[in-house]
């Protein structure tokens, strides 16, 4: 025990410390950002001093910080603030209720953008909107709908802005659906990968510095609330080192971050990757930066040749037979740098081919040592497994199948669904496992989703996919979204327990999540967030001790004005006695016209509303 003096004390808790030596605790101390004691409230609070703030839990489940393996963070943030997010919302028409009061605030020439983080099987409709439907809502506003990697829905406004017309040639790997005339629809599609969808998106208007940093801590903020308190960022299609990188580096140096983020450097051009690496190799260091922002090594995508997007829609595509080339001048890069690597592959096809180029290079430049490890894996094979076992190498998976997995097994089948990812068996192997999500594109950003498949096996829609065997208990879950990420990041045994000597971050969720239903661990929400001992999010009876004050969001008609986060419109519709008043409110009333008054009046219940419409800065409900 630690006879430092302790700056926060947290005490009356049912600390889960994920720490074998002491599984459980009720209290805490934390100094200079890492946990000096924990064990009994007897015990820790013996390092209080006067200044010491003390903060009564009143019996609730305490986690260790949760930290995402494969979290679009970097590029995600640089957006956030313009896209409107259907994340978590349960029907079709609710989301559509969203896009016309968004598009109704949007000024030109701005876009309202949809882009990933939900699934048409989420929605009780079962389906996504037609373009007559985003015609009838948006006449003169583009918008533009990315779902999964499969599709982009684009309607006429959109499709007159991106210029695509019955001349446009058909991209490669990508179709432009159009009509018998051969006008464009309105509709992009991967066939098999998203660069289509993904060039087009690129083609809208883009925030500018200023704002791109208020998004960028608008998302982290939105993270803090899911108890998010650590990243590995998995690089981006489209997002350019060092340019892109701006924004995430000025929060850094301002100490801004509030979330721990470790990245990986993303190849930027076809044919070009080789050249890439050479020159980062010589100008980054792997590991440099600190706790809060540093240097991962390469990947998610190596070389362009070994890309096999998961369109579960679309058969399976065979890597062109210069893959293994390409594949291995880059490895040989890295291996000789002592960089780590993360690869994207969707298919034990894809695994196999580079094993054999991995094993090749291990030859000459012993991978042992390098934490190195494939994304995503979802048709890995056992043979694989052990291949990646032998090399010193790990496997990242992340959600997906929650967002595809009736594709899935609509394509191979419900029996080859059931091990998709074999995420149990891995573990039964022994080789290095951790979850993420992939957010922000193809999957949502929130944890709890990603650990209610984990333990429940079942898809965002309510797909059962795996049989109970496949499925996680609730603990083993947890540390694959905390303790286990950290060698994903070469950061073992300095956070991801609540441990003395370990960065003290953790995460007081709104339920017990040992005690709750199952199907309600995707519901969870933060009560009390901390990183690094600073209290990040606060919310209910701990609101006041939040020290993170982050700026109205911009631009002013920016969605998370609106709308908030993650579930925030995906309550279940009930009365209500709230009535409108006259007032000067300007965000309110003067963007909006008292439409909150009526449509949103049914959605969520009357302390909601005057919670939501006040931290706003309006006065118009009067109960």
């Amino acid at each position: 025990m630690s006879s430092q003096t302790a700056d926060l004390i947290l005490r009356g808790g049912r600390f889960t410390t994920l720490d074998r030596s002491c599984p459980e605790a009720e209290a805490v101390a934390i100094a200079d950002g890492k946990f000096v004691a924990v064990g009994t409230a007897a015990d820790v609070m013996a390092l209080a001093g006067p200044r010491t703030r003390v903060v009564d839990l009143q019996g609730r489940r305490v986690l260790p910080g949760l930290i995402d393996n494969h979290l679009h963070i970097i590029r995600g943030g640089l957006n956030f603030n313009m896209e409107l997010r259907w994340d978590g919302v349960r029907s079709l028409a609710d989301a559509m209720a969203m896009l016309k009061r968004q598009v109704a605030i949007t000024p030109s020439p701005q876009w309202v953008r949809v882009v990933g983080g939900f699934t048409e099987h989420q929605f009780a409709e079962k389906r996504l909107p037609t373009i007559d439907e985003l015609n009838v809502v948006a006449p003169d506003t583009p918008v533009f709908l990315l779902h999964l990697y499969d599709r982009a829905i684009l309607n006429a406004a959109a499709l007159r802005v991106v210029g695509y017309t019955r001349d446009t040639p058909e991209p490669p790997g990508g179709e432009i659906v159009r009509d018998a005339s051969g006008n464009p629809v309105g509709l992009l599609l991967a066939k098999p990968n998203a660069a289509i969808l993904y060039a087009t998106l690129a083609k809208g208007p883009k925030l500018p510095f200023d704002y791109q940093l208020n998004s960028t801590r608008h998302f982290m903020r939105e993270l803090n609330r899911l108890g998010v308190t650590g990243a590995i960022d998995a690089g981006g299609g489209f997002q350019n080192y060092p340019d892109d990188y701006a924004v995430i580096e000025k929060l850094a140096a301002d100490g801004q971050l509030t979330i721990r983020l470790a990245y990986n450097l993303f190849t930027q051009k076809p044919k070009e990757e080789k050249e890439d690496f050479l020159r980062w190799t010589q100008t980054s260091k792997y590991k440099q930066g600190d706790d809060y922002f540093r240097h991962n090594g390469a990947g998610e995508m190596l070389v362009f040749s070994a890309a096999d997007f998961e369109d579960f829609r679309q058969p399976r595509p065979d890597m062109p037979p210069q893959m293994e080339g390409e594949l291995e001048d880059v490895v040989r890069i890295l291996a000789e740098n002592r960089w780590p690597w993360r690869m994207h592959a969707t298919y034990d096809e894809t695994i196999s081919r580079s094993l054999d180029v991995f094993e090749r290079v291990n030859k000459d430049i012993p991978l042992q040592g390098l934490n190195w490890f494939f994304d995503h894996a979802e048709t890995i094979s056992e043979r694989s497994i052990d291949r990646i076992a032998a090399l010193g190498g790990g496997i990242a998976v992340q959600h997906r199948m929650a967002y595809q997995g009736e594709y899935f097994v609509e394509r191979y089948g419900a029996a080859a669904a059931q091990a998709t990812p074999p995420v149990a068996r891995m573990l039964e192997k022994g080789v290095k496992v951790s979850a993420g999500t992939d957010a922000t594109r193809v999957a949502s950003y929130n944890p709890w989703v990603s650990l209610a498949w984990l333990v429940t096996g079942k898809t965002v829609g309510g797909l059962a996919l795996y049989p109970r065997r496949n499925c996680l208990d609730r603990e083993t879950a947890l540390r694959m979204w905390t303790e286990y990420v950290t060698w994903f990041s070469n950061e073992e045994g300095k956070k991801g327990r609540i441990a003395v000597g370990q960065l003290a971050d953790l995460v007081v969720p709104d339920r017990d999540y040992f005690g709750c239903p199952e199907d309600d661990i995707a519901d969870t929400t933060s009560l009390l967030t901390i990183v690094g001992g600073r209290v990040v999010y606060g919310s209910g009876e701990f609101s006041s001790l939040d020290e993170v004050n982050v700026p109205a969001a911009m631009p002013e008609w920016s969605p998370v004005r609106v709308y908030g986060g993650y579930g925030a419109w995906a309550q279940p519709r009930v009365a209500t006695t709230a009535t409108p008043v006259a007032c000067g409110c300007a965000h309110a009333c003067g963007l909006h016209g008292h439409d909150h008054a009526g449509a949103w009046a049914s959605t969520l219940p009357v302390a909601d509303l005057k919670s939501f419409w006040g931290a706003l800065g309006c006065a118009c409900w009067a109960v």
